[in-house]
């Protein structure tokens, strides 16, 4: 196992920023939420566009879209069509086609529940991306992927999953004691078995990818245990990756700038009480300091 720190990132570094074209930054599709909780995507969005990305549209239920809007006018906005649970329907998937041929990265999942419907959009949209696009799969897109393993495999490496030791749980379908005894063994199993990049959450965040060392993050603190921080992190994972960054690249830089994020709000406000928003405006700064 090795250790993510900064003499990792300096030995990946992040590709250049793209000038001029804000197409040529990078296009982020994030799907999720539901009229349960409205504004998640509104802290992934953010996140990505605050890491670099160019452009950012967000698909959520229709009850959610115009309100979302006016909280980031930097998105276009898709609305979608609910279930009677107040989550996006399976049916959305043909409303996100031409959408999602031209991102470079999708984010599904944040502010979603799991269910079968969520089950049946994920495999959906998963059939559907192209070859060269990243996907994170985050929230209830993920826990509802045990069964997704050979789709998810196909795209040789570009899916990113983003657990907490409960969705790893569920998405491994082990008790939880088991993730909690050895987080590793369940990190490089999963990412094994799926053939995708592993960033399994907790005090110590492993990043696990296959053929390649486990990397162990010991930054953040207690405070980024917060609702909707990992919101943030799925944004900003995907907003670095459709820059250019490899996915594992983007999932390490990902980790680290979060953690950084945290420990910088613990500063100025308290380790604990701190808002997963309050992580948003440090990041650029944040990004352009490791990156130098």
């Amino acid at each position: 196992m090795e250790k993510l720190d900064r003499k990792w990132l300096k030995a990946h570094p992040l590709p250049k920023p793209a000038g001029g074209d804000k197409n040529a930054r990078g296009r982020v599709l994030v799907v999720g939420g539901a009229e349960f909780v409205p504004g998640a995507l509104r802290l992934t969005g953010e996140a990505a566009l605050r890491a670099g990305a160019g452009k950012l549209q967000m698909a959520t239920v229709r009850a959610a879209a115009v309100s979302l809007a006016v909280l980031m006018p930097e998105a276009a906005m898709i609305a979608l069509p609910a279930d009677e649970d107040g989550e996006i329907s399976s049916d959305a998937v043909e409303l996100l086609g031409d959408r999602l041929s031209k991102c470079d990265t999708l984010v599904l999942g944040p502010g979603m529940s799991a269910s079968e419907r969520t089950e049946q959009l994920t495999a959906a949209l998963l059939g559907r991306t192209s070859e060269g696009q990243t996907i994170v799969l985050d929230a209830a897109a993920l826990t509802c992927a045990g069964k997704l393993g050979d789709l998810i495999a196909a795209h040789k490496g570009r899916v990113i999953l983003t657990p907490h030791y409960g969705e790893m749980a569920y998405l491994t379908g082990l008790p939880s004691k088991a993730i909690t005894d050895d987080p590793l063994a369940a990190a490089e199993h999963v990412a094994e078995n799926f053939g995708a990049i592993v960033v399994l959450k907790g005090t110590r965040t492993l990043v696990a990818a296959l053929g390649q060392p486990t990397l162990r993050f010991t930054g953040g603190n207690t405070g980024l245990a917060t609702g909707g921080s990992g919101d943030v992190l799925a944004g900003l994972i995907g907003g670095i990756a459709a820059q250019g960054a490899d996915p594992l690249s983007a999932a390490c830089w990902g980790v680290f700038i979060h953690g950084a994020a945290g420990e910088l709000a613990a500063k100025q406000i308290a380790e604990i009480g701190f808002l997963a928003r309050d992580l948003l405006p440090a990041i650029p700064k944040l990004i352009a300091k490791y990156r130098s």
